[in-house]
């Protein structure tokens, strides 16, 4: 009986007109509603309960006039900020910039008693205050800011504007960098496939199915709030994701079409195997992605949401528009070859990679701990990993916030980029003005504590704020030593004995508590990854060993992963040959996130290799000859489909934006490593130790599982692909001459054999 798959197949097959169409026609149309109508990027950074949030609500209540965000502009003279035409300059850009909207007033460096000159008068910064926090402000809005300041540089006057907020704005969307990945892709495709019309299925499926993705992740942002960076994220997952998944599905249709299936058939063949697999591995990718949802923070949630979209689109690309658009190549997808690249893909046997499973499974234990070794090395720097957040410092110098942050770290430190912000709810004594004079002065003498502002009280004089100008940068450890040594310490003792409440907040405040938020939520979330993904696989492969064996596996790979990234971006190893700045920590939700995708993606190739080894066993009952054969059938293509991951993951290191940077070089070195060392090495080294035990399930379990699969459902078509039924009849038609007589829609002129060898 045919599955849904398989009539799925076939019918977007008969219907390949409507569904291209269909595509197109959504392509198209939410492509132009996402530009006029999608919403706006948000970086929302609430953490309901923690003391920068109890911050940012005391300013909302109490200070409506600095409850909104803020940027910093950072101008220097040669001679002297307070030369009269400096001034003159400096205060007219002020003018233009308060008549901007979301603007509230700017804080002017020569108002009497301001204390943001530096010593040698050179360098002076003022303070823009706007009347929301980010979210909530138009992008083009902060834009408009930095085209004034940009404007009102002049000979001998520079004038530059930092801060998050301005760092957001400047933030470009995907459009750059994937390219390079894109055509890297394509060359991976064409040395497999040898064949320019079989290349260019799975980017075209990718394409459509991601370019779908991201206008609804832009119509979306009106309902989640999504980072800026989520559409570069989503890009670089789509695609890589996309045209693997296509990838896989290409290689068992050609498979079929050289065993001597029709093309509907093969198409139906492909989507009910190699499409099963796909919408397998692909649940399992968003399964792992909704796990961070468990996290119960907005700003991961978007990128989840982001990431989820991106990963569907191109999944039900892969299998409804790709079979449509097989239906119009049938036999002709072997046409264009490349000279010498062309393959069948039914001769896996006479492989290299066969005889190199026949290698590892002779020599078993020496693999295995050759592999291990390998993967442990390379995770070991996962044990000085340090969690925090990247300052403004790590921007290449062409932006201004760049520009901005080295000014002010000149002129006045370098933990000018990053002040706390005390708030202080004051009990309604006479003594609280006591209170906040001890307060200020326990501060000044806090080691590590550059300066600290005076008290400023709120409108009703019930509450009171403080700027903490810290003696280190943003992103330095001692920063955050300092921030939970206030806390700890120096605040309680400074307002002992009173009903004062003193709490510490700011956006570095903010990294600090949103990267323990997540280290503390971390375990229950990678334990429900973990658990979910496992019971899918027990479900699918009937197997207990299966599961436990892929759970290591991928945290092997993802931990030595870890440990690349905090080689390169902690520790500064080739930090110059990525393009990055300088050392600093590693974003606290970059584990987590890294965690989600990669063992989602992991998972991908385990199930395209265990299916076909479990086709093996089940049909031949023999674990050495399934082991051996299911990586011979598919090493290639893993390796092809890894080698495209690995390119696209790494184009993204070429842009700008660190923690982009971050997350290519992260998925690069993880998938390299899976599809290499743990697919090629480990997976049939253990899995030859372990023997039949590989399929090893309880009766009782057995009987209580629900029935999924990812092999084929029709074995009438699953008996055409095992080797003693591949061999059409001596007397059919060459499959040259349907390739080489292909016409129209890819039909051919003279009909091929019947499965059976009557022609």
């Amino acid at each position: 009986m045919a599955s849904t798959l398989d009539r799925l197949a076939r019918w977007s097959v008969r219907r390949r007109r409507l569904v291209v169409a269909g595509w197109l026609g959504a392509l198209a149309g939410l492509g132009v509603l996402g530009a006029v109508a999608g919403g706006e990027s948000a970086n929302n950074f609430r953490l309901p309960g923690s003391d920068s949030q109890a911050v940012f609500d005391l300013l909302d209540e109490r200070f409506p006039a600095r409850a909104g965000d803020s940027a910093q502009l950072v101008f220097r003279s040669e001679p002297g900020v307070a030369d009269p035409r400096v001034r003159t300059a400096i205060e007219d850009l002020f003018a233009r910039i308060e008549d901007v909207a979301h603007v509230v007033t700017v804080e002017s460096p020569y108002a009497p008693g301001a204390r943001a000159t530096a010593p040698d008068g050179t360098i002076a910064f003022a303070t823009v205050r706007f009347d929301a926090l980010g979210p909530d402000i138009p992008r083009q809005r902060v834009r408009d800011v930095v085209e004034l300041v940009g404007a009102a540089n002049a000979p001998g006057l520079q004038v530059e504007l930092g801060g998050p907020l301005v760092s957001f704005a400047e933030t470009e969307g995907p459009g750059g960098s994937e390219g390079v990945g894109l055509l890297a892709a394509v060359v991976v495709l064409l040395v497999t496939f040898g064949s320019v019309i079989a290349m260019g299925l799975p980017v075209l499926t990718a394409l459509f199915g991601l370019g779908v993705g991201l206008s609804l992740v832009a119509l979306g942002a009106h309902v989640v709030d999504v980072p800026e960076f989520a559409p570069q994220l989503a890009t670089m997952i789509g695609l890589g994701v996309g045209i693997d998944y296509a990838l896989f599905i290409v290689t068992r249709y050609r498979q079929g079409l050289h065993a001597g299936l029709q093309p509907d058939d093969a198409v139906a063949v492909a989507i009910d195997t190699s499409g099963r697999a796909v919408l397998f591995a692909g649940t399992t990718v968003v399964i792992s992605l909704l796990g961070m949802f468990l996290m119960g923070l907005t700003f991961v949630q978007g990128l989840a949401v982001a990431a989820i979209v991106a990963v569907l689109m191109v999944m039900v690309a892969s299998l409804t528009l790709l079979p449509a658009v097989l239906g119009f190549a049938g036999y002709a997808i072997d046409r264009l070859r490349l000279p010498g690249l062309h393959r069948d893909e039914s001769a896996h046997r006479s492989s290299v990679w066969f005889r190199w499973s026949r290698l590892v499974q002779r020599r078993p234990w020496p693999a295995l701990v050759a592999g291990l070794a390998v993967l442990l090395v390379l995770a070991a720097p996962v044990l000085s990993i340090r969690l925090g957040s990247s300052d403004t410092g790590n921007d290449p110098t062409s932006k201004t916030t760049r520009r901005a942050y080295d000014l002010l770290a000149d002129g006045f430190g370098p933990g000018f980029n990053g002040p706390l912000l005390l708030g202080v709810e004051l009990a309604g004594s006479p003594s609280d003005s006591a209170t906040l004079a001890r307060l200020r002065d326990s501060l000044a003498g806090a080691d590590g504590v550059a300066a600290v502002s005076d008290a400023q009280l709120s409108p009703a004089g019930d509450a009171a704020v403080l700027t903490v100008f810290p003696a280190t940068a943003p992103q330095d450890e001692r920063t955050e030593d300092l921030v939970h040594r206030l806390r700890d310490t120096v605040l309680p003792m400074a307002v002992a004995g009173t009903e004062v409440d003193v709490r510490v907040g700011g956006i570095t405040a903010v990294f600090i508590d949103l990267g323990e938020n997540l280290a503390r939520r971390l375990p229950l979330f990678i334990g429900a990854v973990i658990t979910l993904s496992c019971l899918l696989l027990l479900v699918v492969f009937r197997s207990v060993v299966v599961p436990v064996k892929a759970a290591v596996m991928n945290l092997l790979s993802i931990g030595a992963a870890y440990g690349v990234i905090v080689a390169v971006f902690q520790w500064g190893w080739g930090k110059d040959l990525l393009g990055v700045a300088k050392t600093g920590p590693i974003e606290s939700f970059v584990p987590m996130m890294l965690f989600a995708v990669l063992f989602g993606l992991s998972m991908d190739y385990e199930v395209f290799l265990l299916s076909r080894m479990r086709e093996e066993w089940d049909r031949t009952g023999d674990n050495a000859l399934a082991v051996a054969d299911g990586l011979a059938a598919t090493a290639r293509v893993i390796t092809a489909a890894a080698a495209i991951m690995v390119a696209v993951f790494l184009s993204f290191v070429l842009g700008d934006e660190r923690i982009i940077k971050l997350f290519g070089l992260g998925l690069a070195s993880a998938i390299f490593i899976d599809a290499t060392v743990v697919r090629m090495v480990l997976v049939p080294s253990v899995m030859e130790l372990l023997g039949p035990v590989n399929w090893w399930l309880p009766r009782w379990l057995d009987q209580r599982l629900p029935r999924l699969a990812v092999d084929v459902s029709d074995p009438a078509v699953a008996a055409v692909l095992t080797d003693e039924h591949t061999a059409v009849a001596d007397d059919a038609l060459d499959y040259e001459q349907h390739v080489d007589g292909a016409g129209g829609e890819g039909r051919p002129v003279v009909e091929a054999a019947d499965r059976d060898g009557t022609p």
